[in-house]
């Protein structure tokens, strides 16, 4: 979108003659103005954009623009012929806002802000409080409203409110990128619109019994690669997919069939694009002034000022927004390890110290602090989940407690560990069992979030199946051992796209799954396998009541080298309600296996990746393990009062189960 040049050397609103448009009280009250001025106004999106209203019986649109520094502001659009001087907007010097209602301006029209800096160049900006953009390359924003949708998710919204505690629930996300998960010709450039996407999405992960979706950032953002991670649009559901109403729809869709939304959020960083947040008013406005504290070096992007009250109220806004106007359940936020240190990235030098001498980003903390406190105050039950890499204290401890108040902190450490260990060839796999069994040491440090993310499948990484050592076969065992030690670990759990069927290929954004891999039975076997996994752990309390408690965890064994096997407990609040897991991390039967165990009874095998179902070579304990009381004389196994002695397949894992009725 461009504006004539005549338009734009023309316009100087000093020799403007009041018009029409500045006629109309301001929108802003003195409550607004004196929330902005404490850096507490939490809803700024009720305020500042673009907003249909009446005034004295006057229909048309508001307009309110943060730019504090700028000489003039003016709206252009296609209503105007994006002439700078039709409608000029009035700048409020307390609060740095810039005002004007444009009379019978109606739903649908295009804008900008033509934005004048102190030297006289004007630049065209695209709304930062925008509801709807054009869909990328255009860039102009889009005057919309959000309050016309009719919702249909009262019954979910009303249990998410009033069952807030989410920690002792069984948790299990899909995440996915909604223009590559699944593409269709029928549609423009392939991406199937929100309502599509809903009904499809739905028809595919209720029976694969996830918990949750993710969908990696719908923000609008300008470039299609960058998969949303550099937004623009902090208020606009990207126009790729649909309208506004059109993403409610799919929120709504999902909730109706018990199925959570999360979406991922980028406060961290943004993009430099001339139509976006950058020098917005011709000074380092949303960003620092000084290149070490506001670029970030690995990405090419700008940093938030998060020690100005402004930014701070429009991120924190932000967060509410999507969760009042969107009703998402969950906010996952991105590169939070890039927010907490002045020196990510940097070298010495490049970066400036805190007032302590410090590298913590003592402003960044207080805003993430303040995010938590005020997402959890508003909205009970909603998640945020805190993508961190680092072993900074207490990112998932409430803030009175000294931490940064996060929901769930995704464990970097048991990913990369464990990618590490499942890396080897088995017959080394001995050598390296600490790698395996470390994640126990610090695992209730946190709440933790096990991810296989989209991270994990891209720049060279290879998928998931591709990373496993051994043949075709070896491959597939190892993958399928893989998720159910996952899913046996303790934390909540989250997948990407297309690793439930094992895609053999990285991830690509410009293209769907590799969906043709279903046909076949190993890659069938897969899928099956995840589901079966999903429903373990929606039905099984020991699974996921203490997931951040270690009275729901007990080794029985982790020291066993030799033969690359693993066995532990799993408790339910009632301790009698327990599961007995066993894995074997190599290629060779291990019959006849003695593990300790706490109680008598027969043990029924509820679960065994090495099934024919899934594609295994059918070994295990069909007929279950009974118990043996281990005599006075010996030492107790593991150190417990009776044994099984079971069978471990190759390359699987097995869960065994107290029956209530003896064998036969």
């Amino acid at each position: 979108m461009t504006v004539m040049d005549s338009s734009v050397n023309d316009f100087d609103l000093a020799v403007i003659p009041l018009t029409h448009s500045l006629r109309y009280p301001t929108f802003s009250t003195d409550s607004d103005c004196q929330l902005m001025k404490n850096g507490n106004h939490y809803r700024l999106y009720r305020l500042m954009g673009s907003h249909l209203r009446e005034v004295a019986g006057v229909a048309g649109v508001n307009f309110a623009l943060w730019a504090p520094n700028a000489r003039n502001v003016s709206v252009v659009g296609d209503f105007n012929a994006w002439d700078g001087n039709a409608n000029p907007m009035r700048l409020d010097p307390a609060t740095g806002n810039w005002e004007c209602f444009i009379p019978e301006l109606q739903s649908g029209a295009l804008y900008k802000y033509l934005v004048t800096f102190r030297n006289g160049h004007h630049v065209l900006k695209a709304d930062p409080f925008g509801f709807r953009f054009e869909v990328p390359p255009k860039t102009a924003s889009i005057v919309t409203s959000l309050d016309n949708y009719q919702w249909n998710d009262g019954k979910w919204m009303s249990r998410r409110q009033s069952n807030p505690n989410l920690l002792n629930q069984p948790i299990s996300v899909y995440e996915l990128h909604l223009g590559s998960w699944q593409q269709d010709p029928q549609f423009e450039n392939g991406w199937l619109n929100y309502r599509e996407l809903a009904k499809r999405v739905v028809e595919y992960c209720k029976p694969l019994g996830f918990t949750h979706i993710e969908l990696l950032p719908i923000s609008e953002h300008p470039y299609t690669g960058s998969w949303g991670y550099q937004t623009v649009g902090y208020f606009g559901a990207t126009s790729r997919y649909g309208s506004p109403e059109d993403f409610m729809f799919f929120v709504d869709y999902c909730h109706q069939h018990e199925l959570g939304v999360i979406i991922d959020w980028v406060p961290a960083h943004f993009p430099r694009d001339s139509h976006g947040l950058a020098r917005f008013d011709g000074t380092a406005l949303y960003e620092h002034e000084d290149p070490r504290k506001g670029q970030h070096p690995d990405w090419g992007t700008l940093i938030f000022n998060y020690g100005r009250h402004e930014v701070k109220d429009f991120l924190i806004s932000n967060a509410l927004f999507w969760l009042d106007k969107y009703h998402v359940d969950g906010l996952r936020v991105d590169a939070v390890a890039s927010m907490l240190y002045l020196d990510y990235s940097r070298q010495e030098g490049q970066w400036v110290p805190n007032k302590y001498g410090g590298r913590e980003n003592l402003e960044a903390i207080q805003f993430l602090k303040e995010f938590n406190i005020v997402v959890h105050r508003e909205y009970p039950g909603a998640l945020t989940i805190a993508e961190e890499s680092t072993a900074w204290y207490g990112v998932s401890k409430p803030t009175y407690n000294g931490g940064l108040g996060f929901s769930l902190k995704w464990n970097m450490g048991w990913m990369n560990d464990t990618l590490s260990y499942m890396a080897n060839n088995p017959i080394y796999r001995k050598f390296h069992q600490n790698t395996l069994t470390f994640s126990m040491v610090y695992a209730y440090s946190e709440n933790f979030l096990l991810a296989f993310s989209h991270d994990e499948v891209v720049h060279g990484k290879r998928s998931l199946i591709d990373k496993m050592p051994g043949d075709e076969w070896q491959k597939f065992a190892n993958l399928r051992l893989l998720y159910s030690y996952m899913w046996t670990h303790p934390g909540k759990k989250l997948l990407f796209m297309g690793s439930e069927f094992a895609q053999w290929r990285e991830w690509n954004c410009d293209g769907p799954l590799d969906w043709n891999l279903l046909d076949y039975n190993l890659h069938q076997g897969v899928h099956k396998l995840v589901g079966d996994l999903n429903r373990l752990l929606r039905n099984e309390p020991a699974l996921y009541e203490h997931d951040v408690d270690p009275s729901g965890f007990r080794w029985i064994t982790c020291d066993d080298r030799a033969n690359s096997v693993i066995a532990f407990l799993r408790y339910a609040d009632d301790q009698a309600d327990f599961l007995v897991v066993c894995c074997n991390f190599t290629p060779v039967i291990r019959a006849e296996y003695v593990i300790g165990v706490p109680a008598a009874g027969t043990y029924r095998e509820i679960f065994n990746s090495d099934s024919e179902y899934y594609g295994g070579s059918n070994q295990g304990n069909g007929l279950g393990a009974i118990a043996e009381p281990i005599a006075d004389d010996e030492a107790a196994q593991h150190a417990f009062a009776f044994q099984l002695h079971v069978t471990l397949p190759p390359l699987a894992c097995v869960i065994l189960k107290r029956s209530t009725t003896t064998r036969d």
